[in-house]
């Protein structure tokens, strides 16, 4: 298989352990074979007409392609933010034992 069949999500919020939990229940659904969870990153962003500088954690989830849609809609109705940052990034390469332990692990 190509591995372009693999994409990482990533998702931030302002709140380590609610981002902690929704991703280890995306993880425990079968939508994601992974999560990694690092931070503090700084955003600056702006949102309802201010200027916010926050500190925020980001999850990055690994996926296959097929499992995409699914782990995105479990994102936005769990996350705590009412409009979540959820961005998918094709995956063009990796170790090829790696990849299919994602394929294995995300299926739902």
């Amino acid at each position: 298989m190509a591995a372009d069949d693999v994409v990482q999500v990533t998702t931030t919020a302002d709140d380590a352990d609610a981002l902690a939990a929704v991703a280890r229940d995306a993880v425990a659904a079968r939508l994601a074979a992974c999560a990694q969870l690092e931070g503090p990153v700084t955003s600056v962003y702006w949102w309802q007409g201010a200027l916010e500088t926050v500190a925020e954690w980001r999850a990055t989830l690994k996926t296959t392609r097929a499992r995409a849609d699914a782990l995105e809609a479990f994102l936005v109705e769990h996350h705590p933010y009412d409009v979540p940052e959820v961005l998918r990034t094709p995956v063009i390469g990796g170790n090829a034992e790696y990849l299919a332990w994602v394929r294995a692990e995300a299926t739902g």
